[in-house]
């Protein structure tokens, strides 16, 4: 009994350490957002506790930029990003799934070969790729958002993800829409995409999150601040000389509530879907 017990005591020791070593980050980042500007956020040894909170640091980098814009550039990109995501991934992985063809399975490890391939390698050809296009915002609005979004609109994650959920329901369902009279396109929309819709939205939730806090891109392909997201224009409070950490810290939180607020709403799915797309292989 007593070694039992300390073995879920040292698990569990275990799990709350790593689980502050996580959080740590934003609990700084809290500190720093709540601290007035009398105080010193780089004191040594730092402090977690405001001596005195204020909120002024939220209402001062609202004002300073243009917050509500960069959060509906952010919304739009990441919504659409989604959308995409979850149709091309989900039509590419139907026939990787559950269509008999030559070479079916090498085109899949080809696909999960892309995986391995980090995005900065390929930045430099897809940016030409993009501006060749002329998807970029001095082309205009529409431009600007297609230059965002398109290079994300499909990922080897998603396809394999699909690919698996896909892989666990019976056939016989789809031969029996078959002898029904149900096109392929029809039994993809209106039996397999129902059944699988918890890995859905884990897909959904994976993809908002990578697009709504993603950087280095939007960074590098804009260059008109109206088209701005929230991660490049809270950075844009970085000047070249000085910096407002505390605004800084301030935007930076304002910009991670849409973010728990979606995994909120689509938790009672993450765990499922998980476990949905991973069965069978």
């Amino acid at each position: 009994m007593i070694k039992k017990f300390l073995k879920g005591f040292s698990v569990h020791s275990f799990l709350i350490i790593m689980s502050f070593l996580s959080l740590f980050p934003f609990i700084w980042l809290i500190s720093t957002a709540l601290k007035g500007i009398d105080e010193n956020i780089f004191q040594y040894p730092p402090y977690f506790i405001p001596k005195q909170f204020t909120w002024e640091n939220f209402t001062g980098v609202w004002k300073q930029i243009p917050f509500l814009l960069y959060f509906l550039n952010s919304f739009v990109v990441a919504l659409f990003t989604v959308i995409l995501n979850l149709i091309f991934s989900s039509l590419a992985a139907y026939p990787l799934a559950r269509m008999e063809f030559k070479g079916r399975n090498f085109i899949f490890c080809l696909v999960l070969a892309t995986i391995m391939i980090p995005f900065q390698a390929i930045m430099l050809p897809v940016y030409l790729i993009v501006l060749k296009l002329h998807l970029v915002d001095s082309y205009g609005l529409v431009c600007g958002y297609l230059g965002l979004i398109l290079p994300f609109a499909v990922n080897a994650f998603g396809i394999f993800l699909m690919r698996q959920a896909f892989l666990t329901i019976p056939k016989e369902m789809e031969e029996a829409a078959f002898v029904d009279g149900c096109s392929v396109f029809n039994i993809w929309k209106k039996i397999l995409l129902p059944m699988t819709a918890p890995t859905l939205a884990v897909l959904a939730i994976f993809t908002f999150i990578g697009s709504w806090g993603e950087f280095l891109w939007p960074s590098i392909v804009l260059t008109n601040k109206s088209l701005y997201t929230l991660p490049v224009g809270v950075n844009d409070l970085q000047g070249m000389f000085s910096a407002n950490w505390r605004y800084i810290a301030a935007g930076s939180i304002i910009s991670i509530i849409p973010i728990i607020i979606f995994f909120i709403v689509m938790q009672k799915y993450f765990v499922s879907g998980q476990n949905e797309g991973a069965v069978k292989g």
